[in-house]
């Protein structure tokens, strides 16, 4: 099979010489569990993810001068050979700072007591960057592209200009120094990359922008101004990312020159003590919907995985104010609310943005072409809740219509009986009139090849095609009457409509054939073929026919063209009781006793709590904590070999306590101190029977 040629032009990516839009997802190998790698490498290719972008942290390599650890959960090359297994490509971030609220942005202790002034154009600090860059080349030697590895894309430093760092002609030269020393490591790869936001320099290499719903590093305490990356603009810079080192200028590249890229689009928030905002799924949902609108041909997520830090040999490896920077971060959490969680628990917002996965994989490339336009009428700043939200995306007068009438937080006004309108060249595109709520975000296309014909405009939205020979179907969702309307009503192709929520539920899966399955639980790939995860007995819906049911389950009929399955078995979930066994002032400790059912693939602790923070003791050790958000804190306990006993230790959260949350628990005397209930849910893995 030939090499394929990786590059991009100032519009979009490109694969072979072809317009590409990848999915790319931030995975932290350092922070979760070596035995686990392969398993969520398959879970984020479930969601979509075709390349894993991930900091190589120095502090957790070389925490002690010269002392390096590529062992367990800091075994980068074997965390790069499991990348290349399960079919994806990497963009490995080699810094030297990459923050990732990590301890000094994840440059060692040493370092900074050092003579010399860290990221400045200073040759004692070059020399050392050189020597750490060598080292990381050498573990991942043969994994790079070049030699048919999965690396395809290296990033070179991190907000450098904004956060730290050299501004103007010296921190653009700073840039290319460490570009220098990278390819002198050996790092030779189709990508090279710099963040650009808030007025970061490049140093040439191909810009990429984030941007996140909320804000908890901002030092507020507050309720903060409605994001703006629900509006759609040309703007392609967040002000707000960093803020808490200054708010960003603007951008110092030409964005004629470089496509519209993504690599921090926020996939969660990371909570700090002082700022503990909740992401959910509508607010990632939303917001990257939005940057397609506004001429993205990239989505990467950071975070995709969450995680959990390792433990140090001399300190803790979170970012803290006790290090002179402006946050305090949980010692070991750092879930972020992300598309997977701290645990490998597949969430709710992996679903949403897996719709645009979905889409982007087979309609990309085409996608990828078309230029976005903003009507005038437009509003441009997120304060204005009363004007509706939309831009269009097209080559000539093919394309797709955006509307958002979703902010975070806000309410929006409604727009009842409204007359959606595409203008082309030639004419004018009508849909039908429909009430657009608070909340709602949806594109639509007009102008779709459909197989061999021409779909003018619909009220639903496309979500992938099952390619079956003769005959592909075109799979679309929508809630409302789709109103298929048709330049030429295609003879080798077919239209399947399901709701959104079945859309939510959906992953298409390849084998002697492609499946369209609907289930609540979540289908991953395996080594052998496909399984579902699932915490309750549930039916998965299968269109068309599958060849045998999946294991455990049976043929109990069909259902608007799609067969069911029904898995009827008896799935307890085991149990959870705890105890109040010590209490001081301001800290209470309660011991849980666990008990299992058999032939499960995880059980996960679930406790809501009032208080500031808990932490989590096995067998003595502490091995995690959580900042209270008024979330369910859920601990998977796969990863602590099913213990029968732990214990959990809640702090005391003040009534006027200094911090910004969006639920306060409930107050006793002026203290939230308690559990106010626990379960523990098991999750099964089913073999899915798909001949491949």
């Amino acid at each position: 099979m030939s090499k394929i040629e990786y590059g991009f032009t100032p519009k979009y990516m490109t694969k072979n010489g072809k317009p590409w839009f990848p999915m790319m997802g931030e995975f932290h190998y350092s922070r979760y569990p070596k035995e686990y790698w392969k398993e969520s490498l398959y879970k984020m290719k479930s969601g979509g993810i075709e390349t894993v972008s991930a900091y190589a942290f120095w502090i957790h390599h070389e925490e002690v001068e010269g002392e390096y650890n590529f062992s367990g959960v800091r075994d980068l090359r074997a965390f790069t050979e499991l990348v290349k297994e399960t079919g994806l490509t990497m963009f490995l971030r080699i810094g030297p700072w990459c923050h990732g609220e990590v301890r000094n942005g994840g440059l060692p202790d040493w370092l900074l007591k050092k003579s010399f002034e860290i990221r400045s154009n200073n040759e004692e600090y070059f020399s050392e960057v050189k020597r750490y860059y060598k080292k990381l080349s050498e573990e991942v030697e043969g994994l790079l592209y070049k030699d048919n590895g999965p690396i395809i894309g290296i990033q070179i430093e991190n907000e450098y200009g904004h956060c730290g760092g050299l501004q103007g002609e010296a921190g653009e030269e700073h840039m290319r120094r460490l570009t220098g020393l990278a390819k002198e490591a050996g790092f030779l790869v189709p990508y090279y990359t710099a963040t650009g936001w808030g007025g970061a320099v490049t140093g040439g290499l191909l810009p990429v922008m984030g941007g996140y719903c909320e804000a908890p590093w901002d030092q507020r305490l507050t309720e903060i101004e409605p994001s703006g990356n629900y509006v759609f603009t040309e703007e392609r810079n967040d002000h707000n990312i960093g803020s808490d080192y200054g708010f960003g200028a603007g951008i110092t590249f030409d964005i004629h020159k470089f496509p519209f890229l993504t690599a921090e689009l926020g996939g969660g928030l990371q909570v700090t003590r002082h700022r503990r905002p909740v992401a959910h799924p509508k607010d990632i949902g939303a917001m990257s919907m939005v940057k397609l609108g506004c001429g993205v041909n990239l989505l990467g997520y950071y975070m995709y995985h969450g995680g959990t830090n390792p433990k140090g040999k001399r300190t803790t490896l979170q970012e803290s104010r006790e290090t002179g920077y402006p946050n305090d971060l949980p010692v070991y959490s750092y879930d972020f609310a992300a598309p997977i969680r701290e645990y490998g628990q597949m969430s709710d917002t992996l679903k949403e943005i897996k719709l645009l996965a979905m889409f982007l994989r087979d309609f990309g490339s085409s996608f990828c072409e078309m230029e976005p336009f903003l009507p005038e009428s437009n509003p441009l700043y997120q304060n204005n809740l009363k004007d509706l939200r939309t831009s269009v995306r097209r080559k000539d007068n093919r394309g797709y219509l955006f509307v958002n009438n979703y902010q975070r937080r806000y309410t929006m006004a409604e727009h009842l009986s409204e007359v959606l309108k595409v203008e082309l060249d030639s004419e004018v595109i009508t849909f039908p009139a429909r009430d657009i709520k608070n909340g709602d975000f949806f594109f639509l296309p007009f102008y779709m090849p459909v197989g061999n014909g021409m779909l003018k405009s619909a009220m639903a939205t496309p979500l992938c095609i099952l390619h079956n020979g003769e005959k592909d179907t075109y799979v679309f969702y929508s809630d409302t009457a789709p109103d298929y309307q048709w330049v030429k009503e295609p003879d080798k192709a077919e239209i399947l409509t399901i709701t959104r929520e079945e859309a939510l539920n959906s992953y298409k899966v390849e084998g002697d054939r492609e499946y369209l399955l609907i289930t609540c639980g979540n289908v991953i790939e395996t080594d052998t073929g496909h399984a579902i995860l699932s915490r309750s007995t549930h039916q998965v819906k299968a269109y068309p026919r599958l060849s045998a049911p999946p294991a455990g389950y049976r043929y109990t009929g069909e259902e608007k063209g799609f067969t069911v399955y029904e898995n009827l078995s008896d799935r307890p979930s085991g149990s959870a009781e705890y105890t109040l066994i010590r209490e001081t002032e301001g800290i209470k400790v309660y011991e849980f006793t666990m008990q299992y059912p058999s032939n499960i693939e995880d059980c996960f602790l679930r406790i809501d709590f009032g208080g500031d923070s808990a932490k989590l003791y096995v067998k003595g050790e502490w091995e995690d904590d959580w900042f209270y958000t008024g979330q369910t804190w859920e601990i998977g306990l796969k990863r602590y070999g099913f213990p029968e006993k732990l214990q959990v230790e809640i702090q005391a959260l003040k009534e006027k306590a200094e911090c910004y949350l969006e639920i306060w628990p409930e107050f006793k005397d002026g203290i939230a101190c308690d559990i106010y209930q626990a379960s523990v849910e098991a999750e099964y893995k089913d073999c899915l029977n798909v001949r491949v």
